[in-house]
């Protein structure tokens, strides 16, 4: 999944928010930009509404904030990380600081699923959590998830 969406465009090491809001609405804006999002303001209107609901905060500083929405056509994922540790009403009581953002068309179960059961997978390595952490630039970051399915890695420098 992460080889058919995750660009270097969609990843982002300083990402900006002191809050939980704050964290969705920096990601959406990573999505909105890459063009992949036709509907920002119902996009955000759906994520902010599902939160509501229920919270996204995963365990071990990881938060999944996600939605589906007739704002995208097709799985846009975006990744960021905080150089914060940001309250996002976790499992385990923690903040969080590592952030995937999912947005699904309406009616589609599939990606969505083996989205999040490959991205926790690969973030359950304690190796590559700490790797997602400590990246510098967004190319560092964009190249631990790459590296981990096999895919081709950008120029570091990249940010």
């Amino acid at each position: 999944m992460l080889r058919e969406y995750l660009t270097p465009d969609l990843v982002a090491t300083k990402l900006p928010g002191r809050t939980k809001r704050q964290v969705i609405e920096a990601l959406l804006d990573i999505a909105c930009r890459s063009g992949q999002v036709s509907d920002c303001e119902l996009a955000k209107k759906d994520l902010l509404n599902h939160e509501r609901e229920i919270s996204t905060g995963m365990e071990n500083g990881l938060a999944i904030p996600h939605a589906k929405t007739a704002g995208v056509e097709d799985f846009v994922v975006a990744i960021g990380v905080s150089r914060k540790k940001i309250d996002f009403e976790s499992l385990d009581k923690k903040p969080a600081q590592v952030f995937v953002l999912t947005l699904s068309p309406i009616g589609s179960i599939d990606p969505h699923l083996r989205f999040l059961t490959e991205i926790c997978t690969i973030l359950k390595d304690k190796e590559v959590m700490h790797r997602v952490v400590s990246a510098k630039t967004d190319g560092d970051l964009y190249n631990v998830f790459a590296e981990a399915v096999g895919m081709e890695t950008v120029d570091p420098s990249l940010d």
